[in-house]
Parts: structure tokens; C-alpha cells; sequence
């Protein structure tokens, strides 16, 4: 009947998108109020004939919080061809920097509902392929406000048209275009022609692209001042034509030519031994590139004292002092902590080279003494953007039980928690059959933080562990997964542990390993934690109790019972569970056995209050429903309600909360059986107990229940006995103080909970 929660130390051993937020800080109001709206726009909206929303009142937004708006809705995944709708009137929701990363919507929807907007900036990456390259600039160009002034394009993941289909619509259109982001985008070299037209051009991103000939570049060496060319896999130029070209770009302050495929190229060692080229350099980056050595990236830097960036991951410099990174100049690379957290920080899209910096910052996390939310939000930012990439998968989980470990995860703020344990359920979802990674994420959840203060999907986590516990035999990844299940059981609804209790093969597998215990005669952790687990997946569920019994349930508890005679800490488990079997009437049957019921009474007189309580609880509901319903001898029933009632006045008051209760229902029918007081006396012990221990949560609870109504009735029964009256009569006065102190009303969910520890 009650709920035990197992919370043994389970410590262990061994731009205008939204951007990385505070999570030491509660969240702004206005992110809370951005969220409610992009989650129930149904709420808000009415539907157009064609599906779409639209606001039921006209709503003036500040213009920055329309672009938050939308943002938010393509971060959390909302945007689509109906809710991008609500932006169609742009008199009241004015978009000037609109973010629709990785949305849903076809190319009608954003011509109707973006393309209207007089845009500034627009950042379109990684939408869904049925909205195009051609269909933006198509869209875009209907505007011709946006032709001079949209000045920012990120286009980085998507589609351009098939090859059969002509461009009609160019970049050449967008006259006001500064920044330009074409990465990752089957882009070929007719398309960079077009692009190099744009009069007002200064930031150009061409990584992995299919360009093979940069000397459209020239057409922009007087305005050019960041090209990005990361990972050029189809370039046809020799090193000298390529820095030919680059070398003319005379106003250039940023140049990335890094590499994560480690392709043979010596163009950076010819860059750097380029005297006199790019004076106006600021920023470097050859990551990934061969032959750069301390020396040259020193003689190259000192001749441009400006410099403020070097990228050297993934190479063989970065190890000298100058190049440390600790000062002005910043630096990607793997000597030490300030590097790697620059290349996670400034790779986050880069697949390759997130895992390259994730590989050397687990040695590092191995001897952190300290709380490092900054370094663990770099590790999410990672698993965020790579949640597909096994590797990234795999060292950034290592890296967060590192982060995370023992009492780590103490200095983490909670948000920040909540986010990396999501990132771990998602990875074990998306690998469910990666040994090693699902170790990871199961080492990391072991955690009393996590568990038992952090916000995270609980029923999803649960599933998850369930399944890998049943398809593996590791044992000490066993106990493991057997403590964070009891745990997470006993967060989860009454619904929702149903519903995880009614499968089947969770109930064995459980019980399989109970089984595996009571033969070797084992007490330990996982034994625990498997009792608790069951006892709280019974907890108001007849489906799982019902799979408890047909399995041999039963039996098995009897003989965990006999081989541990003198452990009350597992008979109280067995009780507990024993308890939820005998909530259920249509299983009395299955319990009023000869053997079994000796047990009970044995138990009974056990002189721990907390054993003899459960054994109690058992008796009082397979006695309640009446002669009729027992299936033994009359004898027998009489005499277990006469030790029942006698055992029960012998107990001493608790020292602490034994039990914990999410409701008292179950309790109300056991007070309507004036014909045997010992089953009315214990649900009134068990109310009276957790009232005296906890009136502010309890009193409040039994008043919204209606069972003040209940105790009033017992109280005034002329058949109640005086032992149970005295009892009522208790609680009742410890209603009326509560009323008293709070001027609580008269209130007409359920399960129980356990006790806090």
C-alpha cells in the first residue's frame, strides 16, 4: 500500500536563433511566456480555410519579440506550413531577423508567411528538403524591399533545385546581401559566379561545397572580408593557383581553410611562409592541415600583431607557450583546456572536429575536482547538433559522467542537468544497441542529483533502462539499472507507473533477477533495488500485480522470505509489494493460502514496527471484505483479526515517517468495517501516523479527500470500538489545527508515495 522509494547513495564510482542561455539563472519571463505561446498556439489561434493559423485577436508584438517568436518555435521543432501562419499579418508581427533552422515548411508557406517581411536577416538552415535554394531566392525576390535590404542569408544544409530544373531566381537579385552561408549545399561553380556579382558582399561561407575554381572570388577582393572554406572536397587548383587567388584578396580579416579529412594539401605550411600575404588577418584557421608547425603560426602572427584567432586542432602546433591561448590570441587545439573549449565552442557544427575535442577533454575531465557547467554546456552544444553521430555520441557521454560524477553534479545547475540527461535518454534511443554508449548514459543517470531533483522525462527514462536491462547480464551495470529504475518509479504517476508495470517483460525480468538472488542467497544492492523496483511498479496497478502472481510471484517472495529470515530491510520490501497484491480483490484468492498466511502472521509479531505494519496491512485486506469472501477456516480469520488488533495497540510511535502516501482512498473502505475493528484500527494508525509526522502535506491531503466527512462518521458510529474511536478522535484534532493554522476549506491523486529519506 505504501510506496517505497529507494534512495540509497546511488553515487558512482569508478545570432538570432536562440543561443546558450544562463542555467544557473531561472528562466526570463518573457522565454517562459514565448514558450507557452509557441506550445498552445491552438489556444490562441482560429484556422484559415487552407489549415493555417492565425491569431483570434490582433495582437501588436514588439518587433524583437516577433523574431523571438519565431525562433522559439523552430527551436522547439513547432514550426510548420499551419503555425508559421500566425506571421502572415505583418502589420501586428514584424519579422526584420527571422530564424527558421531546421523547420518544416513548404515553399508556399514561407512565401506567404515570410517573404511578406522586410527582412534584414534570415537564417534557413537545415530545413526540411521540400523548401529549396530557388525557392527562397524565388520567394524573397517578390519582396522588393528585401532585394536591398536583406543583408544576411544562412542557406547552410539545404537543396538546391535537380540538375534538369534551370535556376531562374539568382542571388544576384539580393543587391544588399552582405553575408552569404551556402555550406554543406551542393553548390557548384556556375552558382559562384552569380554570387560573386553581389555589389555589397563581405562574408562569404563555401565549406564542403562542390566548387572547384575560386577565381570568381577576385570579382570581391575589395570588399571580401571573411571567406570560410572549410573541407573544399571537389577543388581542382594547385596550392599555388588557390593562394593566388587568396593572396589578391586584399581587405580579407578572416580565412578558414581547415580540413577535418586530413587531405595531404601543404597549402597552409605555403600560407604561412607567405610573406606579406593578407596583411589585414585577424583571424586563421587551418585545423585539420598537415605540416604547420609552432614556428610558422609564431612568425605568421607576430607579422600581423592584429591577430586575434589561430585554429590548430587536429594539427601537430599549438603547443608552445605563445600559442597557448590564455591571452589575447585565441586558439583552437588539443595542448590544453583553453583550447579544446575554444574548438568546441567555435566547432559546434563541425561533426569531425567535435569529436576530435571531445576525445581530448575526456583525459582531461578524469581529474576535475570542481563543478564546470561552462565546459559541460560545450559537451551539450555538441550532442546537440551531432544527436545522429555515434562517436560524438559516445565520447561527449563519457565526458558528462566525468563532468557529472559524484559530487559533480552538486555545482550543476539544474537546467543545465535537465538538459544533458534529455541529450542522454536521446542518444539511447537513437543506439539502443551500442554496448559501450549505453553504459555511458547509464553511469551518468546514476546520479541522486539527477534522479531525484532534475526534470527530465521519467517514464521515457525508465522504458529505456528497462529495455537494456533485459537485454544484458552485466552485473554490476546490473545494480545499476535496477537503482535507477526503483528510483524513477517512485517519481512517476500513478498512470504512468502503470503503465510501465502492465509490460509483461519487465515483471520478469525483474523477477528474474530476484530469483537469481534468493537461489544464491545474496543480500545485496541489487536484490534492494529489484524489491523496490517491483513494490513501486505494483503500487495501484492490478495489471502489474496481476502479472506478479500469474508469473510466480508468489512463490518466489515466500521463498526470498525463508532465505532471509532475520534481513528486515528485504522483508519490509516484500511486504510492501505483498501490500499493493492485497489491494487487489480479485487476487484475495491467490493469497489466502494456508502457508502463506503463517508467514504473514509470523511477520506480524516481528519486533520491527516497520515489518509487523506491512504484514498488518496485508491481513486487514484479505479479512475486510468479509466471512463470505475468506476462503479458509472462520477459526483462522478470527484469530488473525484478534492478534491483528492486539499487535497493533502494542506498537510504539514511529521516530520518523515510516510510509508516505499519494492519497488516502484506498484507506476509506477499511474504516466502513465496523464488524472488525482491527482492520478499521490499522488504516486509522497508518492515517493518524503519516498526519502526526507531516500534518501540513497530510491534513491537507485528507481534507481535499473528503475525510474529514470519514473520521466524523467513525467517530459518531455507535458500533466503532473505542481503541479505533480514540484514534478518529486524534486525527480529527489534527485536521482542526490545521484548519486552524492555514483556514484550509472543505475540498472534495491518487497512490501513495514513499517517505522522504
Amino acid at each position: 500500500m505504501g510506496k517505497y522509494c529507494c534512495v540509497v547513495n546511488c553515487n558512482r564510482r569508478s545570432h538570432n536563433c536562440p543561443g546558450e542561455k544562463d542555467e544557473a539563472s531561472p528562466a526570463s519571463l518573457t522565454d517562459l511566456c514565448l514558450t507557452y505561446v509557441s506550445q498552445n498556439l491552438d489556444c490562441f489561434c482560429v484556422k484559415r480555410p487552407d489549415g493555417s493559423f492565425c491569431f483570434r485577436e490582433a495582437v501588436l508584438f514588439p518587433q524583437e519579440l516577433a523574431d523571438q517568436l519565431l525562433a522559439k518555435m523552430a527551436t522547439e521543432g513547432l514550426l510548420n506550413d499551419s503555425t508559421v501562419g500566425v506571421f502572415r499579418n505583418c502589420e501586428y508581427l514584424r519579422l526584420r531577423r527571422a530564424c527558421i533552422r531546421t523547420a518544416r515548411i513548404s515553399a508556399e508557406a514561407f512565401q506567404k508567411a515570410l517573404c511578406p517581411h522586410r527582412l534584414l536577416e534570415l537564417d534557413a538552415a537545415r530545413v526540411n528538403a521540400d523548401l529549396t535554394i530557388p525557392d527562397i531566392l524565388q520567394g524573397l525576390s517578390t519582396n522588393k524591399y528585401c532585394q536591398e535590404s536583406l543583408q544576411r542569408l544562412v542557406l547552410t544544409g539545404l537543396t538546391m533545385s535537380s540538375l534538369e530544373e534551370p535556376i531562374w531566381y539568382r542571388f544576384s537579385s539580393l543587391q544588399g546581401l552582405r553575408s552569404l552561408s551556402l555550406a554543406n549545399v551542393d553548390f557548384y561553380d556556375s552558382g559562384l559566379v552569380d554570387v560573386c556579382s553581389l555589389p555589397r558582399l563581405e562574408s562569404l561561407d563555401l565549406s564542403n561545397t562542390s566548387v572547384t575554381n575560386l577565381s570568381p572570388l577576385l570579382g570581391l577582393k575589395e570588399r571580401l572580408r571573411s571567406l570560410t572554406l572549410h573541407q573544399l572536397k571537389r577543388l581542382e587548383m594547385s596550392t599555388a593557383q588557390l593562394l593566388g587567388v587568396i593572396g589578391q584578396l586584399n581587405v580579407l580579416q578572416h580565412l578558414d581553410i581547415s580540413d577535418d579529412k586530413q587531405f595531404t594539401s601543404d597549402v597552409a605550411r605555403q600560407l604561412l611562409g607567405q610573406p606579406g600575404i593578407l596583411p589585414a588577418l585577424v583571424s586563421l584557421d587551418v585545423s585539420g592541415r598537415k605540416q604547420v608547425t609552432d614556428a610558422a603560426v609564431k612568425a605568421f602572427v607576430e607579422e600581423r600583431p592584429g591577430m586575434t584567432f589561430v585554429g590548430l586542432l587536429a594539427t601537430d602546433a599549438g603547443f608552445s607557450d605563445f600559442l597557448s591561448g590564455e591571452g589575447t590570441l585565441k586558439v583552437t587545439g588539443e595542448a590544453n583546456e583553453t583550447q579544446i573549449c575554444e574548438a568546441l565552442r567555435r566547432y559546434s557544427d563541425r561533426e569531425g572536429f567535435v569529436r576530435e575535442a571531445l576525445f581530448h577533454l575526456f583525459s582531461l575531465t578524469h581529474i576535475m575536482e570542481k563543478p564546470r557547467p561552462d565546459i559541460l554546456k560545450l559537451v551539450v552544444l555538441g550532442m546537440k547538433n551531432h544527436s545522429a553521430t555515434l562517436n560524438v555520441q559516445l565520447a561527449a557521454s563519457a565526458c558528462v559522467f566525468n563532468l557529472t560524477k559524484q559530487d559533480l553534479a552538486a555545482g550543476m545547475p539544474v537546467r543545465l542537468l535537465s538538459t544533458v540527461t534529455q541529450l542522454l535518454l536521446e542518444a539511447m534511443r537513437t543506439f539502443p544497441n551500442h554496448q559501450q554508449l549505453q553504459k555511458n548514459c547509464l553511469l551518468s543517470l546514476c546520479s541522486d542529483r539527477i534522479l531525484q531533483e532534475v526534470p527530465f522525462n521519467r517514464f521515457e527514462a525508465a522504458k529505456l533502462v528497462m529495455q537494456w536491462l533485459c537485454n544484458h547480464e552485466d552485473q554490476n551495470m546490473q545494480r545499476m539499472a535496477v537503482a535507477i529504475i526503483s528510483i524513477l518509479a517512485a517519481k512517476l504517476s500513478t498512470e504512468q507507473t502503470a503503465q510501465l508495470g502492465a509490460e509483461l517483460f519487465i515483471v520478469k525480468q525483474l523477477l528474474h533477477i530476484v530469483r537469481q538472488k534468493a537461489t544464491q542467497g545474496v543480500v545485496d544492492a541489487t536484490l534492494k533495488f529489484t524489491l523496490s523496483a517491483l513494490w513501486n511498479l505494483t503500487d495501484e496497478s492490478p495489471t502489474t500485480c496481476r502479472h506478479f502472481i500469474e508469473n510466480q510471484g508468489l512463490d518466489l517472495f515466500i521463498k526470498v522470505l525463508e532465505s532471509f529470515p532475520n534481513e528486515s530491510s528485504i522483508q519490509q520490501k516484500v511486504l510492501g509489494l505483498l501490500n499493493n497484491i492485497a489491494e487487489v480483490g480479485e487476487l484475495h484468492g491467490e493469497l489466502m493460502v494456508q502457508s502463506f498466511l503463517d508467514h504473514i502472521n509470523n511477520l506480524l509479531h516481528s519486533p520491527e514496527v516497520e515489518v509487523s505494519y506491512f504484514a498488518a496491512g496485508i491481513l486487514a485486506h484479505l479479512t475486510s471484505r468479509g466471512e463470505e469472501a475468506w476462503m479458509l477456516s472462520p477459526s483462522l480469520r478470527s484469530s488473525l483479526l484478534e492478534q491483528l488488533h492486539a499487535v497493533i495497540m502494542k506498537w510504539p510511535p514511529p521516530e520518523c515517517e515510516m510510509v508516505a502516501y499519494r492519497s488516502f482512498n484506498p484507506f476509506f473502505p477499511l474504516l466502513e468495517c465496523f464488524h472488525t475493528p482491527g482492520v478499521q484500527l490499522w488504516a486509522a494508525w497508518a492515517m493518524q501516523h503519516v498526519c502526526s509526522k507531516n500534518a501540513s502535506r497530510y491534513c491537507s491531503m485528507l481534507l481535499e479527500e473528503g475525510g474529514l466527512q470519514q473520521l466524523e462518521h467513525v467517530h459518531a458510529h455507535p458500533q466503532t470500538h473505542r481503541d479505533v474511536r480514540l484514534l478518529a478522535e486524534s486525527i480529527l484534532e489534527s485536521l482542526q489545527h490545521h484548519r486552524a493554522r492555514t483556514g484550509q476549506l472543505l475540498q472534495t491523486n491518487t497512490s501513495r508515495r514513499p517517505p522522504p529519506q
